[in-house]
């Protein structure tokens, strides 16, 4: 870095400190530049939107800082102008789930949804009004993922009941279906099968032709494969392929409310393992391993990284290595960034294949004590 520099910097102790902030993922926000320039390249290819503060694409799209735009908030001074930064704002924080630890980014989530709450109570045209309210859902939305992430479950139904309002309110089907798939998914992994078929239902009736109905879909055919029904998984597989087939390709697929076919890929791999085909949940892995990494190494989706290693430590231990299974295993518990109930969840598979084949091994019985630990958490 201080080679590639054209200006002064401060002692090497110190820039270490911002290199190891970024390499556990805190934004560069002073040597962004400097280190894109380190590997030959240039900020915006080094640093994709999702790994940005978001300040340069609100100054871009409205005119505005962040300060401005939390001024005219304030001051009831809402216009285009004021709206296009809120919605970039609420679509970097959506993008950013992915990778940011839970807790700083639920705490910047819950700011931006006080700030947008407050305005649905000014003098607002019909139009402006809606779409405030359209953009609270959706920060609500994201606060109440991060919650359950969190492991704060009955906070997080609260969260997902206040979205829920708030897509009634703004007239928006695509925030009532996701308000419904939060459901779902917090059925699935409480255990709750029969619970997530019928919340699919309610949010395919919301909004049946969107994105969303990808992702219901394939809830549903996660259901069904924990239930053990391999007839009714594969009918709900193809029924979200189908769906997803005919939908332009996402303009931003870093936004968690947005479904591509990668991520779809993502749930086929756990169904498949669930229903123990295990060559296609393997090759699925390992594609969601590879689109989860950048060119730099970083991992774009650790989450989703996780659960193919765990998918992978399962076929792993189904075939008798214990030793790569386990490998795996600790691999995917090693992340800063991780979703608790689904984690424990899809651990809890892997679980139960080493208590059943390797109830013997001191290694395995091991790695099951880490597993009640997380359980426990």
């Amino acid at each position: 870095m201080v080679a590639h520099s054209d200006r002064r910097l401060p002692d090497e102790a110190s820039l270490l400190r911002s290199w190891r902030g970024w390499e556990n993922g805190i934004f560069p926000r002073d040597y962004r530049d400097l280190i894109a320039r380190t590997f030959g390249t240039v900020a915006d290819a080094f640093f994709p939107r999702s790994f940005r503060d978001g300040r340069a694409e609100v100054l871009a799209a409205s005119g505005m800082d962040i300060a401005d735009v939390v001024a005219r908030m304030r001051a009831s001074d809402v216009d285009e102008a004021t709206l296009d930064a809120i919605r970039i704002t609420a679509d970097r924080l959506c993008s950013d789930y992915a990778y940011m630890p839970s807790e700083p980014l639920l705490v910047e989530c819950n700011a931006w949804l006080k700030r947008v709450e407050g305005m649905r109570h000014q003098q607002l045209t019909l139009s402006h009004q809606r779409e405030v309210t359209a953009q609270a859902g959706w920060l609500a939305l994201l606060a109440g993922c991060l919650e359950y992430d969190c492991g704060k479950v009955h906070r997080a139904e609260a969260t997902r009941q206040v979205a829920l309002a708030l897509g009634k309110d703004a007239g928006h089907p695509g925030i009532l279906a996701w308000a419904h798939e939060m459901r779902a998914w917090f059925a699935l992994t409480g255990g709750d099968y029969r619970g997530v078929l019928a919340a699919v239902t309610e949010g395919l009736a919301a909004a049946p032709d969107e994105s969303v109905a990808v992702q219901l879909y394939a809830q549903r055919a996660k259901a069904w494969a924990r239930i053990g029904n391999r007839q009714q998984t594969e009918v709900a597989l193809e029924a979200g392929r189908r769906l997803l087939e005919g939908m332009p390709y996402p303009e931003n697929v870093a936004n968690h409310f947005v479904v591509d076919p990668g991520k779809y890929d993502f749930y086929r791999m756990d169904c498949y393992r669930l229903v123990q085909n295990d060559r296609m949940a393997q090759m699925l892995a390992q594609q969601v391993l590879k689109a989860g990494v950048d060119a730099t190494g970083t991992e774009r989706s650790p989450m989703r990284n996780a659960e193919a290693r765990l998918t992978l430590g399962v076929a792993a231990a189904r075939e008798g290595d214990l030793e790569t299974a386990l490998a795996y295993g600790e691999k995917a518990l090693q992340g800063n960034r991780r979703s608790l109930p689904s984690l424990a969840m899809v651990c809890d598979d892997l679980g139960r294949v080493l208590s059943t084949n390797y109830s013997k091994s001191p290694e395995a019985r091991e790695f099951l004590r880490h597993l009640d630990e997380l359980s426990a958490a």
